[in-house]
């Protein structure tokens, strides 16, 4: 198994997959086929995770509206601080948009 996600072609074809995507109904229907409702759960409570922390947000006020433990949001934290931007270019095309 690759180290690197970027040297996994699997993880390329899933990216490659979610990149034709045109439009939230078809997200709709494609993550609801892909993951479970666990899954998406835990994927969309880490990016709000991840919006509350950028915006100032305390552990105690993350845990409180997410029901997220803490140990999900120092994880997310370390990706926000040491991570690959991901979060934050999402973010700023989401704020551009006037989405969040």
């Amino acid at each position: 198994m690759p180290r690197n996600i970027r040297e996994d072609d699997n993880i390329k074809f899933l990216i490659e997959a979610i990149l034709e995507l045109r439009d939230l109904e078809e997200g709709y229907d494609f993550f609801e086929d892909l993951c479970t409702m666990t899954e998406l759960k835990s994927m969309s409570q880490r990016i709000v995770v991840a919006k509350m922390l950028r915006d100032k947000r305390v552990y105690s006020e993350i845990v409180k509206e997410t029901g997220a433990s803490t140990a999900t949001i120092s994880r997310v934290n370390r990706s926000l601080i040491y991570g690959c931007n991901g979060y934050d270019e999402i973010f700023k095309r989401l704020a551009e948009k006037g989405d969040k």
